[in-house]
């Protein structure tokens, strides 16, 4: 039979180690992805609510920012899901809109369908880096930035870059620096959809292939998983 002081100390010791995964930030890395590979795609790396960004150009750019963070999400502004009946993004055939654009369209917020010609590189991109991703152990949600800052009533990058910039400190985002672009402060948009998401505040518009949007109606759930990889 075991000792009752070995036994408290067991105790204490998973005591230690529940308060210690409590206590673990969360990690999220969003990323503002170009269409092709010659253009700045911003990346976003944010722990907690400490933001780090940068600007990276290839896939292989990307997977290595990702492995470094070991995020616990990886939302990423790029449409991740084709419209009803089309196989491909070549596919001239099925809808024109999947069901997360029409919810959009309800919303009342401004998007470039999948099916519009830049959006088709965009899209084969983001298709192929979600998979690549998921290989790695990473689960990757397509995000809409500017259908986020609509929802925070904060400038879209194209409008007022420093009021995007301002409206994200006011969010609570530390370690933006002024000089940031807008590649990279639409990337940590999306980064902060991530992690309201995972604090119970995140809405998945059109189902499971959706686009994730921040639930400014949702109440935050106190995490036990999952367990952040790294420490900020």
């Amino acid at each position: 039979m075991q000792p009752k002081r070995v036994r408290k100390e067991s105790a204490i010791k998973r005591s230690a180690e529940t308060h210690r995964i409590r206590k673990a930030p969360l990690v999220v890395v969003g990323i503002d992805l170009a269409g092709s590979p010659k253009r700045p795609t911003g990346i976003c790396a944010l722990c907690d609510l400490k933001a780090e960004t940068r600007i990276v150009f290839s896939d292989d750019d990307i997977l290595d920012f990702v492995k470094e963070a070991r995020p616990t999400l990886v939302p990423i502004d790029a449409p991740l899901s084709l419209p009803k009946g089309r196989q491909t993004v070549h596919d001239r055939t099925g809808e024109h809109l999947r069901k997360c654009d029409r919810e959009l369209l309800r919303r009342g917020i401004r998007f470039f369908p999948v099916t519009l010609g830049p959006m088709r590189m965009l899209t084969e991109r983001g298709l192929g880096l979600k998979q690549r991703l998921a290989a790695m152990g990473y689960q990757a949600l397509e995000c809409y930035p500017g259908a986020a800052q609509d929802l925070w009533r904060i400038p879209r990058q194209h409008q007022d870059r420093l009021g995007l910039l301002n409206g994200l400190r006011k969010l609570g985002l530390r370690g933006l620096k002024k000089s940031a672009t807008s590649d990279e402060l639409d990337a940590a948009t999306a980064a902060l959809v991530g992690r309201w998401s995972l604090i119970g505040q995140g809405l998945m518009l059109g189902g499971k292939t959706g686009i994730l949007i921040p639930d400014l109606e949702g109440r935050s759930k106190a995490l036990t998983t999952p367990r952040a990889k790294t420490k900020c």
